[in-house]
């Protein structure tokens, strides 16, 4: 199965995720890792930040966690990803380890990494590369999350 890269495989994965894991979270308000998962969250995901740096403060009324291993257990419907490309290689592992595994993972706007994109899908996960949640979640006109 390739890369989702359809308007009607991506609202699939938006309208079906409940639970999106942000790796690369962060606190300040100008930043698209603060303000996309603001806007999911308003929109009635429940966000899980990911940042090391902010491990252990509040965000989205979730505690920031050091890395993705920290979710064991979590059903995590959607990853995503605000992370340089060059940075991808390196969570890998940490990606394929989750367990439940995530339906899918979102590299956002300007992050693609064919290799790392090829070896999750190959695992059987949905990756949308160089997108962006926020903007994909506005245009295609997908309303508020139910039951969560």
């Amino acid at each position: 199965m390739p890369e989702l890269r359809r308007d009607d495989e991506v609202t699939r994965v938006l309208s079906q995720s409940r639970v999106i894991a942000v790796l690369g979270a962060h606190d300040e308000a100008g930043r698209a890792a603060f303000y996309v998962p603001d806007y999911l969250f308003e929109q009635g995901y429940r966000i899980l930040p990911i940042n090391p740096a902010l491990a252990g403060r509040e965000l989205w009324g979730e505690k920031v966690r050091r890395s993705l291993g920290e979710l064991a257990g979590e059903q995590v419907d959607l990853v995503d990803v605000f992370r340089r490309p060059e940075a991808l290689p390196g969570h890998l592992d940490e990606l394929l380890a989750m367990k439940p595994a995530p339906k899918a993972i979102w590299f956002q706007l300007g992050i693609r990494n064919d290799a790392v994109a090829a070896k999750l899908v190959a695992a059987g996960i949905d990756v949308v590369q160089d997108r962006c949640t926020l903007a994909d979640h506005r245009r295609l006109r997908i309303g508020r999350v139910a039951g969560t």
